[in-house]
This record gives structure tokens, sequence and C-alpha cells, in this order.
């Protein structure tokens, strides 16, 4: 439910601002948001963790502001000292991307949910709002998010600024269906970036790890609610991979799991109830799930089991090679203590400066580990079966590479870091991690 269903109230900028990149945020309908008192509560716990549990690490402190007004104040106080700030989501990535010893800095008390009215296939939502909330308070207005990934519980700005994505052969990730943002910059000023204004600058937000500011609204392409049917089926691997191409042209949403102890695949198609395809090449028996609802139950599964994970996206030509040589990998090396699965999805190309799937269509490909099983050689055995196929991992997700190393795999990286360096020259939104990460 929406705790404030009005857009965030403007901040004039104040000071020297980042030069061109975006215009001061205007105000949208209804009252302005509450204003909260001058300091914002700040929370010092024992310790911050992940939603895995792979994550753990000190902040000095958790602030959680009221107001824009207030979070403005936050950074700029922090800026004064020279401090770190790292906002911070629902925890859901196992990169140490929020990793920081200063202060790790939540929107979830600012107005979150669908703010104002929806037009164009458009609309505002606040940074904070869980992906599992935002598909009813979308539903009210009649519309839906494109797509999602298999996993709901992140909040829209986490996702977003780390490409997360669900699979179909014509659909993008969350990042690509930004079409602006508003935020609070180093200078603790808010601007608004609007991708017809600034196509450029947007490109570099659409997917910014968090490192260009802190994101209070994004707008989003909606599209009409609908419901789907999502289908399950057990088949063997081989017979799996020979008609998932097949089944991508023929369907809205493919992706499939393998399971390497059993060396056997789950695969799962989504499509619209009036406009299904129907099984496709697959025999009725052995359909292990057939449901309708909306999109966003279809297209989501809640489990209580939690993992570590490891995510590179190859071109989409390279997908099949490189599963069966990750297959190869783990039914020799690895099958006795790979405890649950790998994932195959396919992502359309977009163009935002970090996105793993920048100007190519591509296959992802996630191998797994539960939360409770040891999983560091493992995915650093598998790693470099990656590198070879020209694989760039997810941001939010267990990697090794840094540096110039991780930036040459992403033709734009240097437009990002432009843009980067204009919005907050003084690093305060840089942790060591992400310093050493986008070779600064």
């Amino acid at each position: 439910m929406s705790r404030d269903d009005t857009p965030p109230a403007p901040t004039p900028p104040t000071g020297t601002g980042p030069g061109s990149l975006g215009t001061a945020a205007a105000a949208g309908p209804g009252p302005a948001p509450r204003s909260g008192p001058a300091v914002a509560t700040v929370e010092v716990p024992p310790s911050w963790r992940n939603w895995s549990g792979g994550l753990c690490f000190q902040p000095a402190g958790i602030a959680r502001p009221d107001s824009v007004d207030q979070l403005c104040r936050i950074v700029r106080q922090t800026a004064a000292r020279g401090g770190c700030v790292r906002p911070v989501g629902a925890g859901h990535s196992s990169a140490p991307l929020v990793r920081t010893d200063d202060l790790l800095l939540s929107v979830d008390r600012l107005p979150s949910g669908v703010l104002g009215t929806p037009a164009d296939g458009q609309a505002w939502v606040g940074a904070g709002t869980r992906l599992h909330e935002l598909g009813d308070l979308l539903r009210r207005h009649g519309l839906a998010m494109p797509n999602l990934g298999d996993v709901d519980t992140q909040a829209i700005a986490g996702a977003i600024g780390t490409g997360t994505h669900g699979s179909g052969r014509g659909l993008s990730n969350l990042s690509a269906m930004v079409t602006g943002v508003r935020l609070v910059t180093a200078a603790g000023q808010v601007i608004e970036i609007d991708g017809e204004r600034e196509p450029d600058v947007l490109r570099a937000v659409q997917l910014s790890l968090g490192v260009l500011g802190v994101l209070t609204a994004v707008r989003t392409r909606v599209v009409p609610a609908f419901q789907a049917r999502r289908r399950e089926w057990g088949l063997p691997t081989d017979e799996c991979l020979a008609v998932f191409d097949a089944l991508l042209d023929a369907n809205r949403n493919v992706d499939f799991y393998w399971y390497p102890r059993r060396d056997d695949a789950h695969l799962r198609t989504v499509n619209p109830v009036d406009d299904d395809p129907g099984p496709a090449r697959l025999p009725a028996t052995d359909c292990t799930e057939d449901r309708v609802g909306w999109s966003g139950s279809a297209l989501t599964k809640r489990r209580s089991l939690r993992f570590h994970e490891i995510e590179y996206a190859v071109p989409a030509a390279a997908g099949p090679a490189c599963f069966q040589e990750l297959r190869h990998r783990i039914r020799i090396r690895h099958r006795q203590h790979a405890a649950w699965r790998v994932l195959y999805r396919y992502v359309a190309a977009d163009h935002a400066y970090l996105s793993p799937a920048y100007g190519r269509d591509s296959v992802t490909i996630s191998v797994h580990q539960n939360e409770t099983s040891p999983y560091q050689e493992f995915f650093a055995d598998v790693e470099p079966i990656f590198h070879a196929y020209g694989g760039r991992p997810h941001w939010a997700k267990i990697h090794h590479l840094e540096g110039r190393d991780l930036l040459s795999r992403y033709p734009e990286a240097d437009r990002f870091l432009t843009v980067r360096h204009r919005l907050d020259p003084d690093g305060v939104f840089l942790s060591d991690y992400l310093r050493r990460l986008l070779a600064l």
C-alpha cells in the first residue's frame, strides 16, 4: 500500500550544480510530502546482512529520512565532512555494492507506490517500492510492469540500478524501461532527468549502481494489466535445448532451470491468456504446473529457500555453447556439492551504458547455491567459462572482475564515468569497493 501517492517535492538547486545534467525537479500533482525533523534518525545496527546472509558488515549507521528535504540535508552534511553515502534497498544483492563503514541511506520512509496518475504508458513510482507490492498498486490503474524477474522482493530502485531482468525474446531488463528519474545529487540537490531531453544522461542513470545519486522516484514504462498463463514442464536437458529457440519465438516468456544432480531441466512459459500459443512441441503428460493469474504473480514465484548466485550475460548466439561447457564442468567437478540449479534466460539488447545486455541480445546463465552450502570455490571454478564467451557479470551478483578488466567489456563505460564525475566529483557515493570496481 502506498504511504503517500504524491511525487517527491522539489528542492531548488543551490550552490554549485552538476552542470547541464538534469533539471530542478518539477512539482507533481498533490500536496508536498511531510517535511520531517531537520535531522533524520540514524540507527547504529550491530551489523547489516543482505538477503542471503553472504554479505555482512558494520556501517557507522543507517539513515532513514522521512522527506526528500531531509535526505538532501543528510547528503550535504556527509559530503561536508568528506564521508560516504551508500543507498540501500531491500538488500537482495549478493555483490558488496552497499558495503561501507560509513552511512547507509534507505528511502523506505519516502513516498512509495504509484506517484500521481500514470499517463502515456508511463508511471512514476517511489524508489523504495517493493516489486511484489507494485503489481497490486499498478493494477488499480489497469496497468502492469512489462516484465519481472523470478524474484520480486527487491526495491524498484535497486532492481533497475543493477539490471534485474526476466526472460523473453523481445523483453529487455527493468533498467531499459526507465524513461526518467528524480535523484538527489552529491551536492544535496534534487534534479529530474528526462529521457527525451537528455537521452545520453538517462543511459547512465538507467543502471547506475547508486553512484550517481540517491534515486527518490523513477518513471517506468507500463503496459495494460493482463492475466497470464504459466506452464512448467520437466524434460531431459538436451530436449529442452533443442526446442528452446522455437519456444522463444512462440511464447512471451520462456526460461529453464537445469538440475545438475539429476541432469534434467524444468522449462517455463508465460503468456497472456488471450494470446496463448499452447504447449508447442511439449507433451502434455510432462506438464507439472498450469495456472492462471495476473502477470506479476505468473512471472514470479515465492520461495523460502535463499541462495548465493553468480550470473553472466553472454551474446545470445553463444548461449547454448556456454551452457554446455558449464554443464560439463559442473557434472565432472561439482555435481556432488551443487545443491541447487542453473537458470537459463534470454534478454533483449538495450542501450544503458553499464547494462550487461548493452548492444546485444543476450543469454544469461545463473549458477545458484543454497545459502548454507559452500560456494566460493565452486563459483570461482566456473567463472572463467563465462569470461571465455565474452560474458558480462550481473552487477548485483557474485563475480570477481574489477577495474579495466571489467569495464573493457562495456563499450560505453567511459561515457558513464564522465557522467558520474560531473554528478559526484568528490566521490560522496563511492566506497572502496566501488572505486576498485570502476577503476577509480
